[in-house]
């Protein structure tokens, strides 16, 4: 792979962090930036001044950095709006202000859809966002996608409920449900029969650094491409994994769905494999029981049940 000067925007973060360890390891030039970051790493998007610094002299970017909750969303879509618009604006512009003319990837989501007409979903399905933060993807996807018609080589990637560290958000549904499985505690299901596509860390960052390959050679940058599980989870079913992996009798509860979450999405990863060799290694089995065994590794108080042989 050769060697490239890369700006992580959103470093901090599940996929930031993850990504900077792999790219670190093949011996790529990191720059971090991120706003829960320390000293020159620490940044604000929506900082003009402070984006263009930190583009100038990289050969690349990968921007992740956004409110990345749907629930933060709605509870206050102005700074929704100004961040995931707004900031991806001030770095957009910054490439195209940068001599070095750097690449770019754009981080969206599987919200961009709203509730899909049909199951699995490609790249090419209509974008029908439901809420604040899929409204705000879409935008973020249009200005990519002007900014590749103005010359700056730019892409976007579409992710769907990534899972796999520990330090990820404690009310996301598969860190929720795998911690309260490491104690024995109750998993609460919002919505029995929702629907995800649930894909584990190590493979959303073989296909980041794939693309960071491509673009690194110098090939144009290709369309829309889902790095995505293509399996098919109901909430009920993920619950009921996570607690029979966990082997300590977590009781289950039901509730009621949220009524600004879509009902189901499964993507298909067909253009990954096709343009990237891409598919997906890691299973949702093997996945929950490492993050289950995580939760202990970080907790060694817990008392955890013997299980006979």
């Amino acid at each position: 792979m050769k060697k490239n000067r890369i700006l992580i925007i959103g470093s901090s973060g599940l996929v930031g962090t993850a990504l900077t360890s792999a790219l670190l390891s093949k011996g790529n030039d990191v720059v971090c930036f991120d706003l829960r970051a320390q000293g020159e790493e620490q940044g604000d998007i929506c900082d003009r001044d402070r984006v263009r610094d930190a583009v100038s002299g990289v050969d690349g970017i990968v921007h992740l950095a956004a409110v990345s909750r749907v629930l933060w969303g709605e509870r206050d879509p102005d700074l929704c709006w100004a961040t995931n618009v707004g900031g991806l604006s001030n770095v957009l512009y910054a490439a195209a202000q940068s001599v070095r003319k750097p690449w770019l990837i754009f981080t969206s989501s599987r919200e961009v859809y709203g509730q899909p007409e049909s199951l699995p979903v490609t790249e090419e399905a209509p974008l029908r966002p439901v809420n604040v933060y899929g409204r705000a993807k879409v935008e973020g996807e249009r200005l990519v996608a002007e900014a590749q018609r103005a010359g700056i080589r730019a892409c976007t990637i579409r992710l769907s409920n990534v899972f796999g560290s520990t330090c990820d958000h404690a009310d996301r549904v598969v860190p929720a449900f795998t911690r309260a499985a490491a104690l024995g505690t109750e998993l609460r299901v919002d919505g029995r029969d929702h629907t995800f596509d649930f894909t584990h860390i190590d493979d959303v960052t073989r296909g980041i650094v794939a693309l960071i390959e491509l673009l690194g050679m110098g090939d144009s940058p290709p369309p829309p491409i889902h790095f995505v599980s293509g399996q098919p989870t109901t909430l009920w079913e993920l619950a009921n994994l996570a607690a029979q992996l966990g082997q300590q009798d977590s009781p289950i509860r039901l509730a009621a769905p949220r009524n600004f979450d879509v009902e189901s999405f499964v993507g298909d990863s067909s253009r990954a494999k096709a343009l990237l060799g891409w598919h997906p290694l890691v299973s949702l089995e093997e996945g929950i029981s490492r993050l289950i065994q995580g939760f202990r590794d970080v907790r060694p108080t817990v008392k955890v049940r013997e299980v006979a042989r």
